[in-house]
């Protein structure tokens, strides 16, 4: 494809790169790195996510939104600031489960999914109420907890009590004492509100492959404590199956964020949805790749995992049923390039410019970013000129 230098339009819509820039920063430095080889081409920036971290900037920034504080508790019930974004239009709030009950507010030493619980996600969903919200959007990477969002149904007025009549404890090791449910005090304005889960996983509640076996252990989670935890969340399936009649535990996407899929299912009534194809359609990202010429997209690392959910393989997925070019730009790559060829890329680049360890990498990205977009640029223009 050939470029009119005074009309190039090009897409730049990247994730980010985790602990290390948000997408709208990784954004700015790939358009910073073009304006040096092509100062006349129109840039347009929508910074992307697929329902973990950066979830509430992208989406605010796609649609002219503001953000909202509030107080809220973390995982080990400690009052905390946190907060969530609203669209545009004010009707839709986004929230993300990480700001409340994520494993980043914890140290590594408080990192225990036995008692660790989601009720903070459950008052920035109260929160949304407060506003008016009609519709939420939950981003739900990042979490502390293993508890199947009965943290965040309890903040929300649902009861969970045991055979004694008394409310359970916080935390994924008290699941096991759940013998009844009682919704009669949950919000009744949840009622009038849709909730849609953002998610990049499909994993189910229980299992080898549910949310104790493989998110665990990243919570602090020992041997002992999944097999533990594994085993509540199968008693608070089958409980949740008796008392609200609702099969959740092989839902694709149940096991989620410690369960937390199956709880928003359960306890409110919500859907799991693809992460980067919710946002996706909120930024209106088809209608920007058809302004493009040449799409832009990356995030911090690209694997054989990209193509599963990611919001790179996304991007190029949308860009090649319109048949326009898609480059990545990526802090660490690996896997054989061939791979990145047959889900779509045009070309897959990784930032550094020499041997490096991962601390240089991260400490230095904005201008390893702006770099590696000039790098790439000049060889466009080099193809032209050829």
């Amino acid at each position: 494809m050939r470029f009119d230098l005074n009309a190039m339009r090009i897409l730049i819509c990247p994730d980010k790169f985790k602990e290390c820039m948000t997408a709208a920063n990784v954004a700015t430095h790939i358009r910073n790195g073009i304006l040096r080889v092509y100062p006349k081409a129109d840039c347009r920036l929508i910074p992307m996510a697929d329902g973990g971290e950066g979830t509430v900037e992208a989406l605010v920034t796609a649609t002219g939104g503001s953000f909202s504080k509030c107080r809220v508790h973390d995982p080990l019930m400690r009052k905390i600031e946190s907060g969530i974004g609203m669209s545009g239009d004010g009707t839709t709030a986004i929230i993300e489960m990480a700001s409340a009950s994520g494993l980043a507010l914890l140290s590594h030493e408080e990192r225990n999914p036995l008692v660790t619980s989601s009720y903070g996600t459950g008052e920035l969903i109260r929160h949304a109420l407060d506003l008016g919200c009609h519709k939420i959007i939950l981003g739900i990477g990042g979490s502390a907890t293993v508890d199947g969002g009965v943290g965040m149904a309890q903040a929300l007025g649902m009861r969970f009590l045991d055979a004694a009549g008394q409310e359970i404890g916080p935390g994924g090791g008290s699941l096991g004492n759940i013998y009844e449910i009682d919704p009669s005090a949950l919000d009744p304005r949840l009622s009038q509100c849709a909730i849609s889960v953002a998610g990049d996983v499909s994993n189910p509640l229980t299992g080898i492959n549910g949310a104790a076996a493989v998110y665990g252990p990243q919570k602090g989670a020992n041997a002992l404590m999944v097999k533990q935890l594994d085993k509540n969340l199968k008693h608070l399936s089958q409980v949740i199956q008796r008392e609200i009649g609702k099969e959740v535990e092989f839902i694709p996407g149940a096991g989620a964020a410690g369960g937390m899929g199956a709880g928003i299912v359960a306890f409110l009534g919500g859907e799991l949805k693809c992460g980067w194809e919710l946002i996706s359609r909120v930024v209106k990202l088809e209608s920007c790749i058809r302004w493009a010429h040449l799409v832009i997209t990356g995030e911090g690392k690209m694997d054989l995992q990209t193509g599963f959910g990611k919001t790179p393989a996304g991007v190029a997925l949308l860009a090649n049923r319109q048949r326009k070019p898609v480059i990545a730009f990526t802090g660490a790559l690996s896997g054989n390039p061939d791979h990145f060829m047959e889900i779509g890329f045009a070309g897959v680049i990784p930032i550094a410019d020499m041997p490096m360890t991962l601390e240089h990498s991260m400490d230095n990205a904005g201008r390893l970013l702006e770099n590696a977009a000039e790098r790439t640029f000049r060889m466009i223009r080099l193809g032209e000129d050829l």
